[in-house]
Formats: structure tokens, C-alpha cells, sequence
């Protein structure tokens, strides 16, 4: 079977860390509401194209050290009939029906991530910490998802100069079994640089390495572009551009997301 990526690259929420960590600003903290968009597609070592949509609505709630967030997405996917989806952390199982297309809730994402469980140098480098649940919400008869729940942990690093700042990520994910199909659970990591070109205008550049849900197939690794920026005293944009190498990853990708504090 072959391997693909579903939706939402790592560097998107890395990005948006650099802008948003701790310690905050005022005007940062409270409720916000974000959306975003992305579109993947790719081959995977097969004949036909796979796309997909991804949809995420987030609802997030940033005090001085502690940012709890909920994702609720909608999904679509055209791909061989018997896809199942693994996620928006992962890669789906790809069928080998005819063509169709389903779209629906996704699985909807809980986070909550502490920031600054380690500083040094000053502050100039810190450590933040997540625990991530997806729950298993998306229709697993339509192949949108696995109907079981993923957990993960994560540890995102950053190193901050005068205009450039370095970022790191590694985790791991324990993954539901859907019926049949033994995925595996494994780690992941992104790497990757910002710089600022404005007083609120960064532009990134990352590296995206995640194992495979499947034994024996190739790791998704995506290099992506990134810019960010916040354009008003309580609105932030993001977008991206991806390419990915080897069956596991699409071909490229494109994404974007506004986000609103009140």
C-alpha cells in the first residue's frame, strides 16, 4: 500500500510560535479565533493524483504561560476508494479503488502546550512543551479518518538573536489501530530558521521528518517556506508553500491561516 501526507505541516505551528512565545505581551493574551487552509497533492508512487483540503477552525486561549488550543476541521480527500486517513500528524493508508471524492468533520485536535519549562542564556533560548489528542471524529466509513484516538508529546526549542531566531521540534505519537491495519507509532521532528524583514514580518525556512505509520515504508520529509506576520494589533496571518520527497510525502502544498484575539 502506498503512503501520503493529510494536512497541516509542523513549521505552520512552529512559525506561529516565534510570534506568539512566552513571555507575552498584553495585547497577546486572552481568546483568539483562527482559520486556515491547506491544499496537498501528490502521486505517492502511483498513477493517479491524491488531493486533499484542510480546513482547520481553532479556537485558542493564551495566558502568560500556558496556550490551550481546540482544532475542528473539515476534510476533504479525492483519492482511490479505501483510503483510510490517518490525520493531520500523519499519513494515510491509500486505496486501490476508482477515484472518488468525501468530505467531513476531520478529526478534531485538543492541545495544550506550557511555555518556557526551560530557559537559559538570559531567555535567549527556551524550551516549550505540548501533549496533543486527536480524537477520532472523522467518518472512518467515508475513509476520512482512522475512528480511533492519537496521542503525542512534543518539546519545541528555540534559540532567539537579533533577527534571526532557530527553531527545533521532536516528539513522538502513539497511534490508534483501525480495523485491519497496524500502524506503527513513531517519532518526529522539524528544524528549521526565521528572520525578521520587518518589526512584524518574519520569513522561515524548514526541514519536516516524520516515521512512517506503516512498517517498512519511507519517512515523510517536506522542506517548506514560510511567512508570518502580525498586521494589526490583534491579527496575525501565516502562509506556506511545501515540497515533499519519496512516496510517503506529496508532491507540494500550499497553506494559510488568519487568527483574531479578542
Amino acid at each position: 500500500m502506498m503512503q501520503l501526507r493529510a494536512t497541516t505541516a509542523a513549521v505552520a505551528i512552529l512559525g506561529s510560535l516565534v510570534a506568539s512565545h512566552a513571555p507575552a505581551a498584553a495585547d497577546d493574551l486572552g481568546f483568539k479565533v483562527g482559520i486556515g487552509g491547506e491544499y496537498t497533492t501528490g502521486k505517492y508512487g502511483g498513477d493517479k493524483s491524491v488531493d486533499e483540503v484542510y480546513v482547520p477552525v481553532n479556537f485558542i486561549y493564551d495566558a502568560p504561560r500556558v496556550e490551550a488550543r481546540l482544532t475542528v476541521p473539515y476534510l476533504s480527500v479525492r483519492a482511490p476508494e479505501g483510503t483510510v486517513t490517518i490525520g493531520p500528524d500523519g499519513q494515510p493508508v491509500v486505496g486501490e479503488g476508482p477515484e472518488k471524492t468525501e468530505g467531513g468533520l476531520g478529526d478534531i485536535i485538543a492541545a495544550l502546550t506550557v511555555y518556557d519549562v526551560l530557559t537559559l542564556a538570559g531567555g535567549d533560548f527556551a524550551m516549550d512543551l505540548t501533549g496533543k489528542i486527536k480524537f477520532g471524529t472523522a467518518d472512518e466509513d467515508k475513509g476520512l479518518g482512522t475512528g480511533k484516538n492519537d496521542y503525542s508529546l512534543q518539546a519545541d526549542f528555540f534559540r532567539f538573536f537579533d533577527d534571526v531566531t532557530l527553531l527545533g521540534l521532536v516528539g513522538y505519537v502513539v497511534r490508534g489501530d483501525p480495523p485491519d491495519v497496524d500502524l506503527e507509532d513513531g517519532f518526529f521532528a522539524s528544524a528549521g530558521t526565521t528572520y525578521r524583514v520587518a518589526d512584524h514580518t518574519r520569513v522561515g525556512l524548514f526541514y519536516d521528518y516524520r516515521e512512517s505509520s506503516l512498517d517498512g515504508n519511507d519517512a515523510l520529509q517536506e522542506f517548506s517556506l514560510t511567512l508570518s506576520s502580525r498586521f494589526a494589533t490583534r491579527w496575525w496571518a501565516s502562509g506556506y508553500v511545501l515540497a515533499g520527497f519519496g512516496d510517503s510525502s506529496p508532491d507540494w502544498g500550499a497553506g494559510i491561516s488568519v487568527t483574531a484575539g479578542f
